[in-house]
Formats: structure tokens, C-alpha cells, sequence
């Protein structure tokens, strides 16, 4: 989403490396920009020179002003019904000229006041349902010009349209023979023309634009065809239409002002709230999209081109032109003209002025069916296929948003459409929080299972009752956390609803609570009600059976992503006087197998001993022993995994009959290497180099397994503490093996997996 300091350091407008790419870009989008301002003003039932007022404005004024490097700004067809409905409320043209100067001013204290930030709102999927809409309208809305059916006025989005038809009975038309037979050949031509212009590499990387050779060959024809007879002779009604003034007098004549007498009146500041309001929407939304498309992929500060549209409609209040905004069409086909800075934007109202000013004869000469083409190509351009594809990949709380956008657009107009599109994305983002306000988590301990309710980051009013059924759900004698660490924000009502079943609810149903992260942010304090950490009296009671069953539900968790959120310095704090940990776990040094993460435990849970190859020698037994017979621990556990590099290197040595000091220059590896030695002695494997790829990372697995159980045997064997306590039931000792690929631990401890088969064959 753009915001106000995304953008990288600003291109110079006269640099020498785009100013071509600017400059033909400006020439395309005012080739295209012409027949739009003269339809939407038609279309808002205003007079034709209002319309190119405003594409004027919006490249000389809003061009300027903007930070935008690739939006273009004019009349917008997502105004003609607002405009026209105010014309007609504020009874004279004079009158809404004031509401638009008005309006302005409005937008730029609204920029001033940073109200841009709320682009970062709007979502992805209405932003690229609104590119595709735009897209299927204009093929849709162009394909009756490219046929030469010219009725419906040029730049008219909306699904019903002037003449009474609307976007689908308008097509309708074409099929039933009404058309022109000279416009269609030359619609259909540069249509032709502009496909394989841009499949061909080097035609396509040329800075001649492909749109103007379009024009110039529309025009060539039309001459052409005026020879030709009636039917393929091009009339006016299938050319551009500028108004040309006989004098410089009439040209001044068509400037307007606003009519300040009814600066007053009620009416005129509703209609400007009106248009600001609608035009800051729309323009804030379109540059959203046009910066989706931008090959740079460059973010405009909206907050700033609100008052580069206020500054544009300030000045089209006081000359008599339509309401600016930000507009799709002419920007994506700036984007798609390879511009690279604002230059082609202001470029493109200095060509329209110099148009309407000194060449309207001769602008009057191009075919509507050759700028067809060109916002024909354009759409297609806009409503690919493979975002259509995109969409759908990202599930339906993207697609359906999206969808729906582009057939509110294409079957309404475009403030409507965007309006229900955003609709439609809000009550899914609203469905998303009330299904997910929370993370439910569930930790096993022998003093009954742990309850851990992790809030969202924004808690509103609309998630109060998932949260209440979750604690209303919690049966007597449970142990609740409800932490609030991540959340900045959090309703007063959940809040309140928080305290009384705190104070009220839990201890009345014998239901103990920890509140772990309000004091930060809430005016709640947090609370401890139960350990959520290994007590003496939890260590004491433990079996070693419960202990397993306690490591397997946290590598599940940690399989799955759903790590519980610990509050650490509580456990820190409360572990300070000493530690009562379950287990003891010989487990390797690889970076991929930290005990605490992969089994997720707390701080005190466990001793944690990590030697090379999880083999054990005299300290690491000393430290099992201690753990054992000192620290009360109930389980061992022996835990290799797979892949394993200490073990792939005893292997590569044992076979190939190498000392690892001979090997490395490592004086006390060997002893190392000597303990894994066993558990590869039966696998007959004379040479590890000799087998392929795969088998010999199987071998590897396989040999760290066999000696993840000779540790453990080993253990037993070598320590008569361990042993003894063994025999008599209160510690076990097991072996596991650590998958690094998918995260998973499995318990090695039958009988059949203790022994290594030593008649394998690799």
C-alpha cells in the first residue's frame, strides 16, 4: 500500500535516460485522453470544452503538483452521474463551478491533514478487482467504436448508458449489422497492428510509439476512404469532435467562472462535500492501482496528490472545467507507454492544450475507431488471465472480494462497483476476525491440561462473544492463560468482560486463570493463579510415560507452528531459586536440534546436555548421572536426528578405514568417532563413497537411529545410578530420532528398533 514516505529518490524530469519514454508516453496518453474528455462531458451533460478543460488541468496543474510518478489525472467517468445530478440540483453550470472550487479546497485541507493514510486500507483485492474491471470495460465499451457504432459517447463506463442501451444490448447491436463499414476496417486494422506490434521483440522495444503510427494510419484511411463512397466514407460522428472557436475571443469565451452570489446557499456545499468526498475516494483508489502496475513498482504519497486534485479543481472551479481526479484508464495506458516520470503527465495537457488551441481542425480528422483500438488493447492488457489464475490461488477471501469488485463495476458503474467491492471485502476481513479473534492451544501437564488463549492483535467489540464462548467453554477445574502480549488494542467490553470472569466466573467454577501481557496495554493486571512451569510437587508426582506424551504434544506443536507463547521472565523469575526439570536429553549440536524449541518447553523444563553425534562420554554421562540421581529427572532421552554430520563423517572415516585426527588435524574427535563406530560396524558397508546419492544418505539415517538406541543401552550400562533407577521404575531411558526436514520426532523404544540388523544390505 503506498504510504507517505515510500517512495525511492525522485527522478529528475528532465533526465536524459527517460525523457524520450516520457515524452511518447505523454503523446500516447493525450492521443487516448481527447475522445475521453469529450465523451465523460457529454456524458455528465456538460458542455465539450469543460471536459478538455480538465484534461488540461489535470496535466498542467495536478501533473505538477503531484508526487505521483505515473498517474494522469482528467475528467472521471466515475463522476458523470454526480455531476450531472448536481448540475441539474444547483440549477446552472455557474452554480456548480462554485461547488467544485469549494470541493477543491476541501481536498486540500484534507491532504494537508494527511487523510491520504487511509489508502493503506484498502484492500489488495478490490485494488486489483477494480484494474481488472477497468480492463473488461473497456474491451466491452470499445468494441462498438471499433466497429464504427458510435452512439454511445466515448469515455462512458457506466452499464446503462445515454442512449438507453446499456454495456451488453450495446453489443448486441454489432451483431445485428450496425455498424460502419470504413470506421470497422479501421478499427479492426489497428487493432491487428497494435498485436503484433508488441510481438515483436524489437518493434516493441522501439521508441516509436505503436498508438500514434495507429492514429496516423486511421487518418491516412479515412482520407483514403472518403473516395470511396457513402458507406465508407468517415462522417463526423466517427471522428473526434473538438470545439473549434473562430477567434481568439470565442476561444477566451469559453472559460467560465463560478457564480460567488450563491456562495450561500446550503446546496452548493452539500455538492461540494459530495464531490471531494467521491473524487478523494476514486482518486486514492486509482492511484493504488496505478502504482500496482507501475514496472518501477513506485508508491505515490497519496496524502500529497490529494492536494495536487484539490489544486486541479480549484482551478477547474474558476475556468469552467469538469472535476479532476486521479483516472485508471489514462494511467495504465501511461504505464503501459513505458513512462517513467510525472514528465509525460504534464506532457500530455500541454499537447491537449496546443490541440484545442491551435490544431483542432486537424485533431478532428482522427478516427474514434483508431483510439478504440488503442483502449481496446489496453483492456486486455489490464484483465489478464494469469491475475484471474493469481486470485483464485489465493483463496477465497481474496477471490470472492475480488470477483465480486469486478462484476459490481462492470455491471453498475465505477463508484457503485467499488463501493459494493469494498462492502464485500470488509464483511470478510470482519468474518476472518470474529472466526479467528483467538489462538486456542491446549499443553498437556500431569496437574491437568493448560489452556492457552492467545488474543489478536486488534480485540474490537465484534469479537466479544467468540471470546466469551471459549471461556464459558472451559470445564471445572481448568487452567486457563489468556495472554495478551500481542494485542494493541483491546475493546473496553472484552476488557470488562476479561475482569468479572476473572474475579467472578473462574472462581466460581474452579477455574484458575493467568493474565499474561495487559499491563502494557490495558488497565488490567496480569495475574498468576497456577505454575505454568515444572514445580518439585509436578516433578515429584510425574511419570515418565506422562513425560513422553508431554514431548510428543510440543513437537506436534512445533510441528504444526502452533509454538505456545511462554511468558519466559515469569518462568525466569520463578526458576531463579532453583529448577525441578521432567527430563534430561542428550541430544546432538546441530544448530537444526535445540531441545527447548523443537519439544516446546519453558525455561526449567528440562537439563539439556548437546555433545557431537548425541554420544556420551565421561562428563556427558556425569551430567545424565547428576540429572538423574541429584536433579530427580524421570526420562532420559538419547535424541539424534537425521542428516546428521557427525555421523556421516564416522561413517566416511570407519569405512574408508581413516583416523579422524589423520583426517581433520582434530586430536580428540576420534573419541567421538569411536562411539558411533558400533552402530556402523553392522551395516557390512565396505565404503559409504561407493553407494549412490540416496542410499548413502539412508545409510546415514539408519546408522544415527541404531546409534541413538547404542547411547542409550550405553547409558544404562556404563552408570549403575541410571541403572539402578531403571530397574526400579522411576526414570526411563529412551531414544528419538529428530527429522530436519519436516520437524518431526519420533520415539525409538522397542526391542526390534534397539538392535541394528547386521545383515542390511546397501
Amino acid at each position: 500500500m503506498s504510504n507517505q514516505n515510500s517512495n525511492p529518490t525522485p527522478v529528475s524530469l528532465f533526465n536524459p535516460a527517460s525523457i524520450v519514454n516520457d515524452l511518447v508516453a505523454g503523446l500516447v496518453v493525450f492521443l487516448v485522453a481527447v475522445p475521453l474528455c469529450l465523451g465523460i462531458a457529454l456524458a455528465s451533460g456538460a458542455n465539450l470544452f469543460s471536459g478538455l478543460l480538465a484534461g488540461i488541468v489535470g496535466g498542467l496543474v495536478v501533473g505538477v503538483v503531484s508526487g505521483s510518478h505515473t498517474s494522469v489525472s482528467g475528467p472521471a467517468a466515475g463522476l458523470t452521474a454526480i455531476v450531472a445530478a448536481q448540475i441539474a440540483t444547483l440549477g446552472s453550470f455557474d452554480a456548480f463551478l462554485l461547488a467544485v472550487l469549494i470541493a477543491g479546497l476541501i481536498q486540500i485541507g484534507f491532504g494537508i491533514a494527511k487523510g491520504g493514510a487511509l489508502s493503506a486500507f484498502f484492500p489488495s483485492s478490490v485494488i486489483k478487482g477494480l484494474l481488472v474491471a477497468i480492463g473488461v470495460i473497456l474491451i466491452l465499451k470499445q468494441i462498438p467504436h471499433v466497429f464504427g457504432h458510435d452512439t454511445d459517447p466515448e469515455g462512458e463506463m457506466s452499464f446503462q448508458q445515454p442512449d438507453d442501451l446499456n454495456t451488453f444490448s450495446e453489443l448486441w447491436t454489432i451483431i445485428t449489422g450496425d455498424i460502419h463499414v470504413g470506421a470497422m476496417v479501421i478499427g479492426l486494422l489497428s487493432v491487428a497492428f497494435l498485436v503484433l506490434w508488441d510481438r515483436i521483440p524489437r518493434l516493441k522495444k522501439s521508441l516509436v510509439p505503436a498508438p500514434l503510427l495507429v492514429v496516423l494510419m486511421g487518418v491516412a484511411l479515412a482520407v483514403w476512404f472518403e473516395t470511396w463512397g457513402q458507406g465508407w466514407a468517415i462522417g463526423t460522428t466517427h471522428l473526434v469532435q473538438i470545439p473549434i472557436p473562430a477567434s481568439a475571443s470565442e476561444f477566451i469565451g469559453f472559460l467560465k467562472l463560478p457564480d460567488f452570489t450563491q456562495f450561500t446557499r446550503p446546496a452548493i456545499y452539500i455538492g461540494a462535500i459530495t464531490i471531494a468526498v467521491v473524487a478523494s475516494l476514486e482518486t486514492l483508489l486509482n492511484l493504488e492501482a496505478v502504482d500496482k502496475i507501475d514496472s518501477s513498482k513506485r508508491n505515490s504519497p497519496p496524502s500529497r496528490e490529494l492536494i495536487a486534485q484539490g489544486c486541479g479543481n480549484v482551478v477547474c472551479g474558476l475556468i469552467g472545467g469538469l472535476p479532476v481526479t486521479s483516472v485508471i484508464v489514462r494511467g495504465s495506458v501511461n504505464v503501459n507507454a513505458g513512462a517513467k516520470t510525472k514528465l509525460s503527465a504534464i506532457f500530455h495537457g500541454v499537447l491537449l492544450l496546443t490541440s484545442v488551441a491551435i490544431l483542432p481542425k486537424y485533431m478532428n480528422m482522427i478516427p474514434l475507431s483508431a483510439l478504440a483500438a488503442i483502449l481496446l488493447v489496453t483492456g486486455f492488457k489490464l484483465a489478464s488471465p494469469k491475475l484471474f489464475r493469481q486470485m483464485w490461488k489465493e483463496g477465497r477471501y481474496q477471490f470472492i472480494p475480488f470477483i465480486v469488485t469486478v462484476v459490481a463495476i462492470v455491471v453498475t458503474d465505477l463508484l457503485i462497483g467499488i463501493l459494493i467491492g469494498l462492502a464485500i471485502a470488509v464483511l470478510f476481513i470482519l468474518n476472518s476476525n470474529l472466526r479467528r479473534p483467538i489462538r486456542k492451544i491446549v499443553e498437556s501437564h500431569v496437574e491437568g491440561d493448560i489452556t492457552h488463549v492467545e488474543l489478536a492483535n486488534q480485540v474490537s467489540f465484534l469479537n466479544r462473544a467468540a471470546i466469551e464462548r471459549t471461556l464459558d467453554e472451559a470445564p471445572s477445574g481448568t487452567r486457563l492463560v489468556i495472554d495478551a502480549s500481542h494485542s494493541d488494542y483491546i475493546d473496553p467490553d472484552v476488557l470488562s468482560l476479561i475482569r468479572e470472569f476473572k474475579t467472578s466466573t473462574a472462581p466460581a467454577r474452579n477455574v484458575l486463570v493467568n493474565l499474561v501481557g495487559f499491563e502494557s496495554t490495558c488497565d488490567v493486571d496480569d495475574t498468576t493463579q497456577f505454575a505454568g512451569y515444572t514445580t518439585r510437587e509436578l516433578q515429584e508426582r510425574i511419570t515418565a510415560g506422562e513425560v513422553v506424551e508431554m514431548l510428543q504434544d510440543g513437537n506436534q506443536r512445533f510441528v504444526s507452528g502452533n509454538r505456545l507463547n511462554r511468558d519466559l521472565a515469569l518462568q525466569v523469575n520463578a526458576t531463579a531459586a532453583g529448577q525441578n526439570p521432567m527430563a534430561a536429553i542428550l541430544s546432538c549440536i546441530d544448530s537444526r536440534v535445540p531441545a527447548e524449541l523443537v519439544f516446546d518447553l519453558g525455561v526449567g523444563d528440562i537439563f539439556s546436555v548437546r555433545v557431537a553425534g548425541n554420544v556420551i562420554g565421561t562428563k556427558s554421562l556425569g551430567s545424565l548421572e547428576y540429572a538423574v540421581g541429584v536433579a530427580g529427572v524421570k526420562l532420559v532421552v538419547v535424541l539424534g536426528h537425521t542428516r546428521c554430520g557427525a555421523v556421516t563423517a564416522a561413517v566416511k572415516w570407519v569405512t574408508g578405514g581413516q583416523n579422524a585426527q589423520a583426517a581433520t588435524g582434530c586430536q580428540h574427535l576420534q573419541a567421538i568417532v569411536d562411539e558411533i563406530a558400533p552402530s556402523i560396524e553392522g551395516t557390512g558397508v565396505q565404503s559409504i563413497e561407493q553407494l549412490p546419492t540416496e542410499e548413502a544418505e539412508y545409510l546415514v539415517d539408519e546408522v544415527a537411529k541404531y546409534n541413538v538406541l547404542h547411547t542409550a543401552q550405553q547409558i544404562i550400562s556404563r552408570s549403575d545410578i541410571i541403572r539402578q533407577a531403571v530397574e526400579s521404575g522411576r526414570v526411563e531411558v529412551v531414544g528419538a530420532l529428530y527429522d530436519v526436514k519436516s520437524g518431526r520426532i519420533d520415539f525409538l523404544q522397542t526391542e526390534q528398533d534397539a538392535q541394528p540388523n547386521g545383515t542390511k544390505t546397501l
